[in-house]
């Protein structure tokens, strides 16, 4: 009589949680950095959006401070400005979407077609540098290169004969010169996670692809992009949390009295009518209602990531 011992695991067993994380302790232990970040700078300053419901006094904190509800929430709402803010914020979160967000995929997939070694990690350097340079410096880069009397394009446009352009007053070149600077200093930066995702693809694929005689393009059209798309839709639905937040210290130093009608936003607003007049409470619940906003698009692009096809994030 014969015994056979069969060696393919059980699917019904299941290591204990406690088993399981002594197992793969190393890997939690790399995972607490992170994990810590998030709970002491995201999670426990969560504890502040009360004051959004109070009228918070510094002198007697969160638990002394006068409960209003929705008081503050109704007076953004009622404010005569808000729809202005509202529309300046969303034209321009618009504009991030439409002409920002794409942008680190087209380089990713140009860096990936380089074959020279060398000069791909030169073209790598070069334009991730900007991404540590800070705004301060990005935006006296812009005042010398767009100054009325002494800027470069001015001084440009001065010896061909034509008309200066008073681009840092304008109503009209405020929206542009932000989208430019966005693009210059972050753009190189978001290829990081394409180029990792790129770096996962099967060779095998092009060179079928070669014998089967597609060129570049065609293999990059049906390889390449197929395989970093579940990628793209997750960055895509990250990227929706934060659809509102325009960043503050960019806008705030190029905003003036002349420009400012198009480049107010909350994140300025927050500071403006907010942090700077003492309003505290004011401020948080303009913020919670940015961030309850960015839930409910993460919500939204999630169910249709599902609904076709992709995984989304939960």
């Amino acid at each position: 009589m014969n015994t056979q011992v069969s060696l393919k695991p059980n699917p019904k067993y299941k290591p204990s949680p406690v088993k399981s994380i002594i197992k793969n302790r190393w890997l939690y232990f790399m995972l607490l950095p992170g994990v810590l970040f998030f709970i002491v700078f995201k999670y426990i300053p969560m504890y502040g959006i009360i004051i959004a419901f109070q009228n918070y006094q510094p002198f007697l904190g969160i638990g002394g401070s006068e409960w209003v509800g929705l008081y503050h929430f109704e007076r953004l709402f009622t404010e005569p400005s808000f729809f202005q803010l509202f529309r300046n914020t969303l034209i321009l979160a618009v504009y991030q979407l439409v002409f920002f967000f794409p942008l680190p995929i087209v380089m990713a997939l140009m860096l990936n077609e380089i074959r020279i070694a060398a000069y791909k990690r030169i073209m790598q350097t070069m334009i991730y540098v900007p991404h540590f340079i800070s705004w301060v410096v990005i935006i006296g880069i812009v005042y010398v290169l767009f100054g009325t009397q002494n800027g470069v394009i001015n001084g440009i446009i001065g010896e061909l004969g034509g008309e200066k352009i008073n681009f840092l007053l304008s109503t009209d070149w405020l929206r542009p010169l932000l989208v430019m600077q966005w693009i210059w200093k972050e753009a190189g930066w978001g290829t990081i996670i394409y180029l990792a995702a790129l770096a996962g693809v099967d060779q095998q694929q092009y060179e079928s692809a070669v014998i089967d005689g597609a060129n570049r393009f065609r293999q990059m059209w049906h390889i390449t992009l197929p395989s970093i798309r579940s990628t793209i839709v997750i960055l895509l639905i990250l990227h929706m949390g934060s659809f509102l937040d325009n960043g503050f210290e960019q806008i705030f130093l190029m905003l003036n009295d002349l420009n400012r009608e198009v480049g107010e936003v909350f994140d300025t607003y927050v500071y403006t009518s907010g942090i700077a007049k003492g309003a505290y409470s004011y401020g948080t619940a303009v913020g919670l209602f940015k961030s309850v906003v960015g839930l409910i698009l993460v919500g939204i692009s999630n169910h249709l990531a599902k609904k076709f096809g992709e995984e989304g994030i939960f």
